[in-house]
């Protein structure tokens, strides 16, 4: 058991979003618990933050003043209905205290009345598992259901008079029970999964409350064992993330996964066909739910977004990416790799076309999570996922960081809910440029990583050097070509500025006593076996490059453009030649634009330079219109 970090348990308003301009300051009010905290969150409306203690759970408002304290021993997990109203703990299983032999209660649901300050016992039952404890309510908080057994749900009214009489239950005969969920929206619908057993097919069935004896919606199939479900807003369709533990074609060490569309209507049901194989990393509906967006594939990963029937409205460029969150307004996306990956962040307004806002890197992130406002954008490094660097960072949608806390020790962090009417409309974001001034610490942090590194972003610096070529001239600093010119006696423009045109391996071969080259009769020498390689490499290279024999293009991809992540663009044979064509003739000019300055050229750089008409004559009869000095 630990304490709980102290920025959670100040979080309520620490971070407030109110008047636009985040104020980073703590809850003067709230008093930070003195002894160990198991779990802390804020209500699902926001209007109160609990965490629990040791023999009871406190109940805060949101200025941090306590309200009141609800008796309860040993509490280890809390789940909020959705409407805030109650909250579902689950306490460590004890005996009870007689001589029946029988375990005590350990899962409550206390109906709060934050304004009378008073709680309420709506139902109590032993549940010894940590899994399957927790009851799902409907949104506006009238009935709620919960697991019996492992064929049968049971449904209940959410009041204290009457919150242990059964109102009605589903009872299931295809199988066990594995996985359940309730659905949101003003007309609750409740979809189930049965995985196979002994060569039965998996079902996914869907029923409407409070009619149970017949599914309005149902799916069967194989290779099913167990089954994540996701609701759009309405509750009017939902996704079904089916995997299996061991993959059979024995490609996949993460096992398979399929995922499956369906509607409470009964009019459509089908499996989402993926274009590429590999685990489904991440799946999410947008706020409007009209569409819903899917990440998947062996990396790169494959980002394609979906309209509620399934069909393919837009796909990303491949890249690193396992997480995609719609900020509130569906306006905004953030598309990032995190965990195992290096946490680039990016950024793109759905409104426009999917075109790019901005883009960041939040290394060793393990919660992202987008502010109640749409606007800013909160990562953070967790334990016990990572122990080191634990922190909070604040972003601005245009990836300017604006708050950094770090802290030994962090386990959890969240944004206390506001309704989107609390804030300006998203029409009058400016994410060209930050509508916020950065806090101190974000200045300091950036200060410090820019002492450390000499530069506040990471990538790639340019060709790799060994330890003992770096920060040399001369020799060490000129290329194999240079090496082999003033070997073979060629004269190059750099080789009077190193050494006279020696290299060190030209000065090694008249190192005194040492061993000569041997040559086997009748082997081909070594240079010939080289030239011949080269030659053989570079005709390989130009088949490649005009398509191939017949102009057919084998084992080759083109490169993704803004044609080709449209969905149904397809590049013509032409297309594709006059493409590669158009890439050599920029190489041709830049050895040009070389050769000008007086800069060292190999000889196939010269013969390449020399195939400029050819390539010019290959593009006018494609149909290619440039000027006459090159220009692409």
């Amino acid at each position: 058991m630990s304490k709980i970090p102290q920025f959670f348990c100040r979080l309520p308003k620490s971070i407030e979003l109110t008047e636009g301009q985040p104020k980073f300051k703590p809850v003067s009010n709230f008093v930070s618990p003195t002894s160990e905290v198991r779990c802390s969150a804020y209500s699902s409306d926001g209007k109160c933050f609990v965490y629990t203690q040791e023999n009871e759970v406190v109940v805060c408002s949101i200025d941090g003043q306590q309200l009141f304290t609800i008796p309860n021993k040993f509490v280890l997990d809390f789940v909020f209905s959705e409407d805030g109203q109650f909250l579902t703990t689950w306490s460590r299983p004890v005996k009870a205290n007689d001589d029946s032999g029988n375990w005590a209660e350990n899962v409550f649901i206390y109906k709060l009345d934050l304004e009378k300050k008073t709680v309420e016992v709506i139902q109590k039952y032993v549940n010894k598992m940590q899994s399957g404890w927790k009851p799902q309510f409907t949104a506006d908080g009238t009935i709620f259901c919960r697991k019996i057994n492992s064929s049968r749900i049971d449904f209940f009214k959410a009041d204290a008079a009457e919150g242990n009489k059964t109102l009605y239950s589903l009872s299931l005969d295809e199988g066990k029970l594995e996985e359940f969920s309730l659905s949101p929206g003003k007309n609750p619908s409740i979809a189930v999964f049965i995985p196979g057993s002994r060569g039965n097919p998996a079902y996914i069935k869907v029923y409407s409350l409070p009619n149970l004896k017949s599914a309005i919606s149902q799916k069967s199939f194989f290779k099913g064992e167990s089954c994540k479900f996701t609701w759009n807003g309405l509750g009017t369709s939902l996704l079904a993330l089916v995997t299996t533990a061991v993959d059979a074609s024995n490609k996949s060490y993460y096992g398979e996964s399929q995922l499956y569309l369906m509607g409470i209507t009964g009019t459509f049901d089908q499996k989402i066909n993926l274009d590429k194989e590999g685990p489904i990393h991440d799946i999410t509906w947008s706020p409007t739910s009209r569409e819903f967006a899917v990440i998947y594939g062996y990396m790169p990963s494959s980002t394609t977004f979906f309209d509620s029937r399934g069909n393919e409205i837009h796909t990303l460029p491949e890249s690193s990416r396992n997480t995609i969150i719609y900020s509130p307004h569906a306006k905004y996306i953030l598309v990032a790799g995190f965990g195992n990956l290096q946490g680039h962040v990016e950024i793109f307004d759905r409104q426009k076309k999917f075109s790019k806002v901005a883009e960041f890197k939040a290394s060793n992130t393990s919660v992202c999570k987008w502010a109640p406002d749409g606007r800013f954008i909160l990562t953070a490094t967790t334990s016990p996922r990572l122990r080191v660097d634990n922190c909070v960072k604040i972003w601005y949608l245009n990836g300017t960081l604006c708050y950094v806390k770090n802290y030994d020790v962090l386990y959890n962090v969240d944004w206390r809910y506001q309704p989107l009417t609390d804030f300006p409309p998203i029409h009058t974001c400016r994410p060209d440029k930050c509508e916020v001034t950065p806090d101190i610490s974000a200045v300091e942090f950036l200060a410090k990583k820019t002492s450390i590194s000499g530069s506040t972003t990471s990538g790639p610096k340019g060709a790799y050097r060994p330890p003992h070529a770096r920060n040399r001239t001369g020799a060490a600093s000129r290329s194999l070509a240079e090496v082999e010119a003033a070997r073979s006696g060629r004269s190059s423009p750099s080789s009077d500025e190193s050494h006279s045109g020696e290299s060190f391996f030209s000065h090694s071969r008249r190192i005194p006593g040492a061993t000569p080259r041997r040559t086997i009769p009748g082997a081909v020498p070594l240079e010939k076996k080289s030239k011949k390689k080269r030659h053989h490499k570079k005709s390989v290279n130009n088949e490649a490059s005009t398509g191939g024999i017949d102009g057919k293009t084998e084992g080759t991809k083109a490169a993704p453009s803004e044609r080709s992540l449209v969905v149904g663009g397809v590049f013509s044979l032409e297309e594709k030649k006059t493409r590669n064509l158009l890439k050599k003739l920029r190489s041709i000019q830049k050895l040009k634009a070389k050769k000008e300055r007086g800069e060292f050229l190999e000889k196939t750089q010269e013969l390449k330079i020399e195939t400029e008409s050819k390539v010019r004559r290959d593009l006018e009869a494609l149909g290619w219109k440039g000027d006459k000095e090159g220009s692409t």
